[in-house]
Parts: structure tokens; C-alpha cells; sequence
């Protein structure tokens, strides 16, 4: 017996990273999946994005799970082409259960020198882009009076982080965004939640530009990366997190184990929100 047995959800952001342990996690515990991926590359946006390649490589791992999968490439910050996402899944499976509202971008630069597209692109996918996801999704769980909604905010919802103005704005309005959603639909008996991951190992943070971040200069290398996390988190012996910690956390938050929880925020971040500051001593075994 799985903890999501029957289930179906929805997960945006399923090419690679936390979306596909999300997906790979969620099939394991017995759902079907309709995985949705923008499968390109914004302007803005420094490194590579996920592909159409990796979002066949999700679905292939949620087969192996022995759960159907459905792949959608779809924008988060196109109305029409989330509400044909989940037309199309609800065509394929009958009903969503689920949906962990992942999608996500980050980049660096000081507020005053954000261009439009950088502010436009980052509030677009980031933000807009939950409220998107989830606008295109509730009118079935409302229609059922069912659902569990899970967004992935970030220890930034919590806090700024220097130079990345956009991006801090944008985690801060997506957890304001999910206690209206879960008050709003708390009637029907739908619940939505947040995850606020610290620094999680994906490609959004394993590029030259979180190297340079933890190094404190440019050139800066993985090592400073491992390095620089095990000063960011509190928790014995962690550096960057593994895409699992947060995918279990929204297992918990979609399972019948968190049935009467809703409104909450979870910081899955070793931690860190507890340092002022950070970590000068670090326990690293």
C-alpha cells in the first residue's frame, strides 16, 4: 500500500530536479502523473533549463515505478496552455488529486539593475505562475470537493537573499498566495501548503553562478558550492540537499497523514532559519 494509492497529480517544473523526484516519488507511492515542463530556455535565465529530452527521461522513471504518466510542455505563465494541461489530464485519468506547484527560476542581479524581463520573467514563473497552475486546477477539486494543493516556495519566502531582489519578492508573494488559496478553498475540503527548500542540489544552484555566490568571487567552483552549504545549513553534517528531502515533505503534505493540515509552511532547510546569519563552525561528520 502506497500513501497516495488512486491518486493523480499534477506537477509543474517535471523535467528534472525536485519536479522529477516529486514525480518519481508520487508514482512510487502509487499515483499516476501528468508532468508538465516548459521544456525550453528563458532569456533571462543563465543556465541550461530542462529539456523535452529529460521530461521523457520523468516519465520513463515513473513507468518504472509501474504508474502511467502523462507529459505536458505547457508555460506556466500561459493561462490557455494550463488549462489545456489539465484537460488533457483529466481526459487521460478521469480526475487530479494533486498538484505540487513547482516551476521555478533564479537568477542574480541587484534590484537597480533588473532589467523588465528580468523582473517580468522571474514574477511571471515564479509567481503568476502558481496562481496560474492552481487557478487552471481548482474548479475540478472544487466540482469533487477534494484536493491537495503544494507549493514550493523557498527559504527566500522567508528571508532576502542579496541580488536576487526578484526572485526573494516572488517566493515572499507565493506564500502569500497559499494561505489565501488554502482559506479560500478550505469550504470545499482542499488544502494548500508550502515547502520553503534551502539549498537543494538541482541545476538551479549546481552552475557557475551559485559557484561564484558561495565563493564569494567569480571562479568560484563546485567545492565552493559543497563547501558554502555545509556554512548555510545548522544541521550536523548536510551540505546541499538532496531533491528527496523536499519531495518527501510534499509526500507527507498530499498523504492522509497530513489530512487536517492546510496553511502551513514547512521549511525543509537543515536549519537554516535558525542561524543568524551563518554557520561559522559547521559539524561536518
Amino acid at each position: 500500500m502506497g500513501l497516495l494509492d488512486g491518486k493523480v497529480a499534477l506537477i509543474t517544473g517535471a523535467a528534472r530536479g525536485q519536479g522529477r523526484a516529486h514525480a518519481v516519488t508520487c508514482a512510487r507511492e502509487g499515483a499516476d502523473v501528468i508532468v508538465v515542463d516548459l521544456a525550453d530556455q528563458l532569456s533571462t535565465v543563465p543556465y541550461p533549463m530542462g529539456t523535452a529530452d529529460e521530461l521523457a527521461e520523468t516519465v520513463n522513471l515513473v513507468e518504472k515505478q509501474g504508474r502511467r504518466a502523462l507529459a505536458v510542455e505547457a508555460d506556466v505563465r500561459d493561462q490557455a496552455a494550463l488549462d489545456q494541461a489539465v484537460s488533457l489530464g483529466l481526459a487521460e485519468f478521469g480526475k487530479i488529486d494533486i498538484l505540487i506547484a513547482n516551476a521555478g527560476i533564479w537568477t542574480r542581479k541587484p534590484f537597480w539593475e533588473l532589467s523588465d524581463d528580468d523582473w517580468e520573467q522571474m514574477i511571471g514563473v515564479n509567481l503568476s505562475g502558481v496562481w496560474r497552475t492552481a487557478k487552471a486546477l481548482t474548479p475540478h477539486m472544487i466540482g469533487r470537493n477534494t484536493g491537495s494543493i503544494v507549493i514550493i516556495a523557498s527559504a527566500n519566502g522567508l528571508e532576502p537573499g542579496l541580488n536576487y531582489a526578484h526572485y526573494v519578492s516572488a517566493k515572499h508573494g507565493v506564500i502569500g498566495l497559499m494561505k489565501n488559496i488554502a482559506l479560500e478553498l478550505a469550504p470545499y475540503g482542499i488544502r494548500c501548503n508550502a515547502i520553503c527548500p534551502g539549498a537543494i542540489d538541482t541545476p538551479m544552484i549546481d552552475n557557475q553562478s551559485a559557484y561564484d555566490l558561495f565563493a564569494g568571487e567569480p571562479g568560484g567552483t563546485r567545492g565552493h558550492l559543497d563547501e558554502g552549504a555545509y556554512h548555510f545549513n545548522a544541521l550536523k553534517a548536510t551540505s546541499v540537499l538532496d531533491p528527496q528531502v523536499v519531495a518527501d515533505t510534499a509526500l507527507y503534505l498530499n498523504s492522509e497523514l497530513a489530512s487536517v493540515v492546510t496553511g502551513a509552511v514547512i521549511p525543509v532547510d537543515a536549519g537554516h532559519g535558525l542561524l543568524t546569519g551563518f554557520n561559522h563552525a559547521p559539524v561536518k561528520s
